[in-house]
């Protein structure tokens, strides 16, 4: 190069090749690995019939499969939102774990995660509703705002 072009850019120069490809030939390989994850905190009434089957389905096959007793994961499991959260976590982990593009390790990192979660459940739960559904009494919030206020004022670093 001499001293009268100007340097080219690497990256601006392949951003620019890429630019011109179809948006799915430019991420042929690249689309995200595995499951569809549910936030259910946002869940909205339209989809959630669709996920809630979906989930039953995979909770269904899951607690067969690996034998998980009604003591972990009761027939009451989706009225426990605790539980529908990290069986949530364990079907997307799950999904993604046998995507077809998975390079072979995550079937044993399924088993690791699901290794930590077996105790999270059965804590979780703890065989609460063994003569039928005893519905958990929410936490509610009564927090001090004047004490609220005082503390958020500061950082609390040191």
């Amino acid at each position: 190069m001499n001293d009268y072009e100007d340097p080219i850019d690497l990256d601006d120069a392949i951003a620019a090749d890429l630019s011109e490809l179809e948006p799915d030939i430019r991420y042929a390989g690249s689309a995200p690995i595995g499951g569809h994850v549910v936030d259910w905190r946002t869940l909205t009434d339209r989809d959630a019939r669709t996920e809630w089957q979906a989930l039953r389905a995979w909770v269904e096959w899951f607690t067969v499969r690996y034998r998980i007793s009604e003591s972990v994961v009761p027939p009451c499991w989706y009225q426990h939102g605790h539980l529908v959260e990290e069986l949530s976590a364990l079907h997307a982990a799950h999904t993604a774990a046998f995507d077809r593009s998975d390079t072979g390790f995550g079937p044993i990192g399924f088993h690791e995660r699901l290794s930590l979660a077996i105790p999270r459940l059965s804590r979780a739960y703890f065989g609460g509703c063994a003569r039928g559904h005893d519905p958990a009494k929410p936490r509610s919030w009564n927090t001090n705002e004047q004490e609220w206020d005082a503390w958020t004022c500061q950082a609390h670093a040191h």
